[in-house]
């Protein structure tokens, strides 16, 4: 292990005023075909279609806002040689990737393929109960039993489903696509499940398409999340949250909205009965008791949800027209107020649920509205600020991928470009350390002894910042098939005793497979 500590300068936030979100109609949001997240490059971002101009908080009476394709059976007999005019036919699939063989540094234990783990690993966390669960994208979801030596895999044959319901409550047509990227354990037994919507371009991505010249139900009712509760013969029970907002719940949107489907993190609120989902574009509330309504159709009164909202800003766009800037909320971490904190792309909030008796609306309009431009917290100051809107060579986009509340009412917050800082619980103090690259993709608290654990998004790293040190797990510790795979997720078990859970995505590029740590040592 390597150590070092190293501070920058500290800054302190300041407020300014609010100039509203008046995005002209017809603009695309910019920012979420900039961001980088854990998949990149991101050819499928792109928004197209815009969105309507931001009218305030609505009044609460109004509202606010992988699996596998099918079998196509048996192929045909070869046809033979195709013509010469045919093209080349395409070069065989490649090998299949080796199990990673593990080493076995003090105080981790490893799980990979060979124990019937994912090939790509999204998200880990544990329930109350121990029970580990793994996000395995297009493989589905799986999960680790107290003293299991090997993991249980479920997909959508199992119930899992990533994808909403038409209004009468039926399947929407169309092709079906699994692919699981977040999970949060909830009560024992119990994991709330987030899904990546069917992947698309322009108009055809699950954020634009029911804005779109061609609504498609199986692109835009796709992705969203559920509550996945384990029965005693293992089988599953699922309830869905289909995070959108039915016919006249909107004020200005009274057709509907649909806008979040990639449900990047997930934080459990035991004590709020909430489920905070981080999205693309915003972020939403679940009733964590919620027991499911396949009729709702996205009515408040039944619907289990309430979305959405995102510290937005405006600026100018490439061609000097307005832009609203909001997207890839990765970073959420709950407060032990109840509030809860968001980190997006471009702006982080405090979001004030439980300082406002658990007043959605008004902790939506202190996120969101005019006058509280001290709420959104700009961490790598772009060159202007609010009330003024930045142009391209203004911003410095925070790119934020995770966020932690530590015990001394502090806030860790890391980034995919940026590296890793610190900020008081009004976003202020903000301080930044350098643990030797900048590219980070989670960062988690553990209560035990108030260490910060990050990991590396290019190479399999994992950060400890401890007694004024950095200490460094990398090829050394893990050996080199692990060490050059993407750390996707660190969260910390809190059921008892001391245990890091590091999601190991695994690597394209090196056809390395996912894996998942387990750190139980001093």
């Amino acid at each position: 292990m390597k150590g070092g500590w190293r501070w920058a300068a500290a800054l302190v936030m300041t407020g300014a005023v609010w100039a509203g979100c008046k995005q002209q109609t017809g603009h695309p949001d910019e920012s979420e075909r900039n961001n980088p997240g854990l998949d990149s490059p991101r050819d499928d971002a792109g928004t197209g279609g815009g969105e309507r101009p931001d009218a305030g908080t609505p009044p609460p009476d109004a509202g606010t806002g992988g699996g596998q394709r099918p079998d196509a059976g048996t192929p045909p007999p070869d046809a033979g040689t195709p013509p010469p005019d045919a093209g080349t036919p395409p070069p065989p699939p490649p090998p299949p990737e080796a199990d990673i063989q593990f080493t076995s540094p003090p105080g981790w234990r490893f799980y990979g393929t060979q124990h019937g783990g994912p090939r790509r690993v999204y998200g880990i966390s544990s329930d109350e109960g121990g029970n580990i669960w793994v996000a395995g994208g297009e493989d589905g979801l799986f999960l680790l039993r107290p003293g299991a030596d090997s993991l249980q895999r479920y997909t959508m044959a199992d119930g899992l489903r990533p994808y909403g319901f038409m209004p009468n409550g039926g399947e929407p047509p169309g092709e079906k696509y699994l692919k699981v990227i977040s999970v949060a354990g909830g009560p024992a037994g119990t994991v709330f499940v987030g899904y990546e919507g069917r992947p698309g371009k322009g108009s055809d991505h699950c954020e634009s398409n029911w804005d779109g010249p061609n609504p498609d139900p199986s692109r835009y009712k796709s992705g969203d999340a559920d509550k996945v509760t384990l029965r005693p013969d293992g089988t599953l029970e699922v309830v869905h949250y289909d995070i959108f907002s039915g016919p006249n719940v909107v004020r200005d949107e009274l057709r509907g909205r649909e806008k979040l489907c990639n449900i990047l993190r997930i934080a459990y609120d035991k004590n709020t009965h909430s489920v905070w989902f981080g999205g693309n574009h915003g972020f939403a509330r679940g009733d964590a008791r919620y027991t499911g309504d396949n009729t709702c159709n996205g009515q408040l009164s039944c619907s289990g949800v309430m979305e959405h909202v995102h510290p937005h800003i405006n600026a100018v766009g490439d061609n000097g027209d307005t832009v609203l800037l909001t997207d890839a909320y990765y970073g959420v971490a709950v407060h032990p107020s109840g509030d809860v904190f968001f980190g997006g792309s471009n702006r982080s909030t405090r979001f004030r649920y439980g300082s406002n008796s658990h007043n959605y609306w008004r902790a939506q309009s202190m996120s969101e509205d005019r006058p509280y431009a001290w709420n959104r917290f700009d961490l790598w100051p772009d060159k202007v600020g609010e009330p003024n809107m930045p142009r391209p060579a203004d911003r410095v986009d925070d790119h934020v991928s995770g966020m932690a509340v530590a015990g001394d009412d502090t806030v860790w917050v890391s980034s995919f470009t940026r590296g890793l800082a610190r900020m008081n619980a009004e976003g202020g103090d903000v301080r930044y350390l350098d643990v030797g690259v900048p590219h980070l993709s989670s960062v988690a608290v553990d209560p035990a002894d108030g260490s910060v654990w990050t990991g590396a998004r290019w190479l399999g790293s994992v950060y400890r910042v401890k007694d004024g040190r950095v200490l460094t797990y990398g090829c050394s510790e893990f050996g080199r098939q692990l060490c050059m795979s993407t750390v996707a997720d660190i969260q910390v078990d809190r059921t008892g005793g001391r245990r890091i859970l590091v999601g190991f995505k695994g690597s394209d590029e090196y056809r390395i497979p996912g894996a998942i740590g387990i750190y139980s040592g001093n």
